[in-house]
């Protein structure tokens, strides 16, 4: 377990809470933050310790010192009215301890406390439990188990999530105006975070996924880099779609492998309008450079360093981005102690775009726009009860949908003779229990058909190819 011991900066990629590693972005520069006059703040804090004298001394109960002292420290940061703002307890402080390891268990994803609901605050990371049975952005988790979530506190909820490896948890989740029920195993994730491969369209192209910006993530992509080299790539499609953000070091030494040195990374200003920059130079890539074609995947899941990176490599380097609009987090954070076993995460700064951009809740816009198809946004299909002919819910339109994206002719909120066919079509067709119902075993069988159809129809992927042909040919 890694003690919070020296006050860290770090640009949040959004959770107020972690069930997934990856911390936020780390920001080793040492700011000192403008403090009130001595007897102002004097004056102030009398009245809080007034009013603690007064609980302690007239209230009809025994009071714990510390639920009272951390209640207050938590109704400062929640007065700002800034999610990236927080106190953090034993358990909140704990919890990010944890995810500064190098692997952790859960489900995959980060939550933040909204309209009195626990959300996920932003899309989980590939290849998590979270990511593999649907969750996205914006998802609001009514219930976990058995519990009720609304107006529960942040770490109740996120402790109630996360678990050991390999048992189940069920959550009840609302998105938009749909409500469904959804069970998750819970695993242990290494933060490997690169990914590489040969790209099967052209075998010149080198294609890199990067899940998240961890503490060695410029290594494996420095060495995923080599690796493609040797294999004959001669350009790079380099994918953080779904990306929720990572350590700013990382970011800075993986960007400056695509910048000419002195070429603008990232700025950050603070509440004095004083900006500061990092610039591409070898004290951040030690002279190893990328002078191949490249292109950059993002989408909505794009998050702080995968923003940071793309806008450097766009801005800077003038690497085409491609995708939809990320996610949109611009402030950075600082983590410092408040005592052995609670910290303060808070909002100092913003940071902008080599051009002064500031996207914030606005998000990076990209230079080609490309998505998947709409049915690759359609929520899960229920596992804990069957669907069959006559049926009208919009779970049953959200199944014609699907079968709709697999080639047959199924529509509307009704569980018609047309559906019943189609299943027992898809059922025989992928030896199952021919019966024409819906059911967890059929669930599965499409929305694994359908993510093999969503990657066929990349057309992110596929737009990013053509382009790096395109380069390729006109370097020749």
């Amino acid at each position: 377990m890694k003690k919070i011991s020296v006050k860290l900066y770090f640009v949040s990629f959004v959770a107020a809470a972690l069930l997934f590693g990856g911390g936020g972005y780390l920001y080793g520069t040492l700011h000192e933050l403008q403090k009130e006059s001595l007897a102002t703040q004097k004056d102030d804090l009398a009245k809080v310790r007034q009013l603690y004298d007064e609980i302690k001394t007239s209230y009809y109960r025994d009071v714990d010192s510390k639920t009272l002292v951390n209640g207050a420290l938590k109704g400062m940061t929640e007065a700002l009215g800034d999610p990236y703002t927080t106190f953090l307890d034993e358990e909140g402080s704990s919890q990010l301890n944890q995810s500064l390891s190098d692997s952790f268990e859960g489900i995959g994803a980060t939550l933040q406390i909204k309209n009195d609901y626990p959300e996920i605050a932003q899309s989980p990371i590939k290849g998590t439990p979270a990511a593999k049975n649907g969750l996205r952005a914006k998802d609001i988790i009514l219930k976990v188990d058995d519990m009720t979530t609304k107006g529960k506190k942040l770490d109740m909820v996120v402790s109630k999530i996360r678990g050991k490896k390999g048992t189940e948890v069920t959550l009840e989740i609302k998105r938009g105006s749909e409500t469904f029920t959804i069970s998750l195993r819970r695993a242990k994730i290494p933060l490997h975070t690169v990914a590489d491969k040969i790209s099967e369209e052209d075998n010149q192209i080198g294609v890199i996924q990067i899940t998240s910006f961890g503490e060695n993530t410029a290594k494996e992509l420095k060495d995923a880099i080599v690796s493609l080299r040797k294999q004959g790539a001669k350009s790079f499609l380099l994918d953080v779609r779904q990306n929720p953000g990572g350590l700013l070091d990382q970011v800075e030494e993986m960007a400056s492998m695509f910048l000419k040195d002195g070429q603008t990374i990232v700025e950050f200003k603070d509440n004095h309008r004083t900006v500061s920059k990092a610039v591409a130079s070898e004290k951040f890539d030690q002279g190893f450079k990328v002078s191949e074609p490249s292109v950059v995947l993002v989408d909505g899941g794009s998050a702080s360093a995968a923003e940071i990176f793309a806008a450097a490599l766009k801005e800077s380097a003038d690497v085409p981005i491609i995708g939809t609009t990320t996610f949109g987090k611009g402030t950075v954070q600082t983590i410092s102690p408040i005592d052995d076993q609670s910290s303060l995460k808070l909002t100092v700064s913003k940071w902008l775009t080599p051009k002064g951009h500031w996207i914030h809740e606005k998000g990076l816009t990209p230079t080609i726009k490309a998505d998947f198809p709409d049915y690759a946004y359609l929520a899960p299909l229920p596992r804990d009860k069957e669907l069959k002919e006559g049926q009208t819910s919009a779970e049953v339109k959200r199944l014609n949908r699907f079968l709709v994206a697999l080639g047959y002719d199924t529509k509307g909120d009704v569980f018609t003779k047309k559906t019943t066919i189609a299943l027992k079509d898809f059922q025989n067709k992928h030896k199952l229990s021919v019966t024409g119902i819906l059911n967890k075993e059929t669930a599965d069988a499409i929305e694994k058909e359908l993510a093999i159809q969503i990657t066929v129809h990349d057309e992110a992927y596929h737009s990013g190819i053509t382009e790096l042909k395109k380069e390729m040919m006109a370097k020749k």
